[in-house]
């Protein structure tokens, strides 16, 4: 991983800007897992709708992974790191 040979200094937007992007990825993560959850306890207490419900839990993984890779481009993107 190429990391900046010099220090970086980011502007007050750029960092209000990784703030919120940190923010909705965090909103995002949290929204999946609480249908995961939900996901779980109609299981608990209903057994018959597992079926339905492997869809909602089985979408969901994907979804934070490529949240949190996303965020992570953005990230290596604003401080210049490179791969």
């Amino acid at each position: 991983m190429g990391l900046p040979s010099k220090p970086v200094t980011l502007s007050v937007e750029q960092i209000e800007d990784l703030n919120r992007r940190l923010s909705n990825m965090r909103h995002d993560v949290n929204n999946s897992l609480s249908l995961m959850m939900a996901a779980l306890e109609v299981v608990r207490y209903k057994p018959q709708m597992a079926e339905k419900m492997m869809a909602t839990l089985g979408d969901q993984p994907p979804k934070i992974t490529q949240q949190i890779a996303q965020f992570s481009r953005d990230f290596e993107s604003v401080f210049g790191i490179t791969k």
